[in-house]
């Protein structure tokens, strides 16, 4: 009688097994390397947004800071105006990037001289688990819960 050669059924169980096991360590670790990358993205846009507000305020001293994303992106930029400076990528001013929806809210006065930047994660622990925001102060701060209103009771990023 000739012996068949291959794999039986237990020793395949057993390599399956080990793969399972190597998934279940290594998906936890990419999941919280996902959210810590979109994060670092979400506070890097919230740096962005300051940079172009404070840019926006010196290029049109009459209108003060955007109250709008569109009004600092822009898609003719020849030459850049008001309502389309062209100071931040269109993919942010759509105002969801990596994960995270950002939004311009406070903007007051004539010309408007105060303004707030909030990131909010698209799915909370999953996408992100902190809050971003920012004032004309230009500090990036977060919270671990909603932030409705951005003032200095949230953390600063150190």
């Amino acid at each position: 009688m000739q012996r068949q050669k291959g794999f039986s059924l237990i020793e395949l169980l057993i390599v399956v097994a080990i793969i399972l096991i190597i998934a279940a360590i290594a998906i936890p670790n990419l999941l919280r390397a996902r959210i810590a990358a979109n994060e670092a993205s979400a506070v890097a846009s919230t740096r962005t947004l300051n940079t172009a507000q404070i840019s926006y305020n010196s290029s049109y001293p009459t209108v003060g800071f955007a109250s709008t994303l569109a009004a600092l992106s822009g898609t003719s930029c020849a030459p850049p105006n008001s309502t389309g400076a062209c100071l931040i990528d269109t993919q942010l001013s759509s105002g969801t990037k990596s994960g995270y929806k950002f939004a311009l809210s406070g903007v007051t006065g004539t010309p408007a001289s105060t303004y707030q930047a909030i990131a909010t994660p698209l799915t909370p622990n999953q996408s992100g688990e902190r809050y971003f925001c920012s004032f004309a102060d230009a500090v990036v701060r977060y919270n671990t819960a909603a932030i409705a209103t951005c003032d200095t009771t949230s953390s600063p990023l150190q």
